[in-house]
């Protein structure tokens, strides 16, 4: 199925190669440069491209592409979703995934990938048989694999590979028992100039660290449940109970994992946190335009509004631009013609503004169409679609398990036209 992978850098260079089936030259990543090239964003990249011999499926995550070369047709979705699964693997070894980091540990991550995938087919892509076979790198392990000569292999089979549940190792034990889950939702939404809502829809995921003794069985029921649209789970989840009951039910792997992600795309259901007033004129035959915009709260349900930062690509007649914001720091570089403004903490009682004038090209015609404005904000302790958990019920075993439930809502591609 997959014969090669290569990671490449946002400059363009290929630092890591893994082949399994049969050697592909690297000449095969030059449709992928083109392609590159012709996407205005790295996030713009086409996820499938085909050239002659090979089918290249990428995905783009902690500005590194992840690129795989097959050949044969398969579900381009299996390709990516193993794509992913690799940079959280990676994520959940080394703590960060970077190109440095990468490099630092490049016969640990040759080890993992030889295990992830066996003859180009995936096998072992759990993190908690991953970890069993291949030890995560420490300082001292390190050291002892350059003095003695060793490697991070264990010298012993997983015991839940063979298992009913191969995402659960056995014998765990804790100290401190706690089970926490994160609610995290992304909202995507483009508003027009009048401030009506074109198109609204939310992302979100919920994210667990389960930190629990022996074999525990978790019950989570949700207030509405009905909320939830287009749901993928985790392997743990039984769908049968959920198909019946709207609850999860699910033995949890240990550590880390991501219990489900979901859709909500009913536009009533999508209430949009925040507005922008906004007021940018260019006048014709003039060198100076009018630019001023605030930002404020709208349906936050009494939570604040944080790590706000609002970017806009300006036209290309835009010289230069003269800005005085109440409140945070505003850049803005001639070159590129990006303006940024990094506003911080919304107050409602005094609401931030970015307001000056342009310096336009003398005699050059008034732009076609005024620039957009991109948004960026997060705001803690609120899932913006309404989801809120019930309870969270544990059998199986006899102690009593520390529980946290947060919820934090934040943007993903948020766009206001003016």
């Amino acid at each position: 199925m997959i014969h090669s992978l290569f990671l490449i850098n946002s400059s363009g260079d290929i630092f890591l190669e893994k082949h399994w089936k049969s050697v592909v030259s690297r000449s095969v990543c030059d449709y992928f440069f083109e392609a590159q090239e012709r996407a205005t964003e790295a996030e713009n990249v086409p996820p499938v491209i085909p050239t002659p011999h090979h089918y290249l499926l990428s995905v783009y995550r902690h500005k590194i592409f992840f690129v795989a070369v097959i050949q044969t047709e398969v579900p381009p979705l299996f390709v990516i979703e193993f794509l992913h699964r690799v940079v959280d693997t990676f994520q959940d070894y080394f703590g960060v995934c970077s190109e440095p980091v990468i490099k630092d540990n490049v016969v640990v991550v040759y080890e993992v990938l030889e295990e992830m995938l066996d003859n180009g087919f995936p096998l072992a892509t759990e993190s908690n048989i991953l970890k069993e076979l291949i030890k995560p790198p420490t300082i001292l392990r390190t050291v002892v694999n350059t003095i003695t000569g060793s490697t991070n292999v264990g010298d012993q089979l997983p015991t839940g590979q063979l298992s009913v549940v191969p995402w659960r190792r056995t014998g765990v034990k804790y100290t401190n028992n706690e089970a926490y889950f994160d609610v995290i939702e992304e909202i995507d939404a483009i508003i027009d100039k009048s401030g009506s809502t074109i198109t609204a829809e939310i992302q979100g995921v919920i994210d667990a660290c389960v930190k629990l003794t022996g074999m525990p069985d978790l019950t989570l029921s949700f207030m509405n449940p009905r909320l939830l649209d287009d749901v993928s789970f985790h392997p743990c989840v039984r769908f049968k109970r959920w198909e019946s009951e709207r609850i999860l039910s699910f033995i949890p792997p240990d550590g880390n994992f991501r219990l489900l992600s979901y859709h909500v795309s009913a536009q009533n259901l999508v209430a949009i946190p925040v507005y922008v007033k906004h007021s940018i004129s260019f006048r014709d035959s003039s060198s100076l335009g009018r630019f001023e915009i605030t930002v404020g709260p709208k349906q936050t349900m009494g939570k604040a509004i944080e790590g706000v930062t609002v970017t806009s690509q300006m036209p290309k007649g835009v010289l230069n631009m003269s800005l005085t914001p109440s409140q945070g720091t505003h850049t803005f570089d001639p070159v590129t013609k990006m303006l940024s403004w990094d506003v911080g903490k919304i107050n409602p009682q005094k609401l931030p503004s970015l307001k000056g004038t342009m310096s336009l090209q003398a005699g050059a015609s008034k732009p076609d169409e005024n620039p957009t404005i991109n948004l960026q904000f997060k705001i803690q302790q609120l899932a913006i679609s309404g989801l809120k958990v019930n309870r969270l019920d544990m059998y199986g075993e006899k102690y009593k398990p520390f529980k946290g439930i947060k919820y934090m809502t934040k943007a993903g591609k948020f766009q206001v036209r003016t």
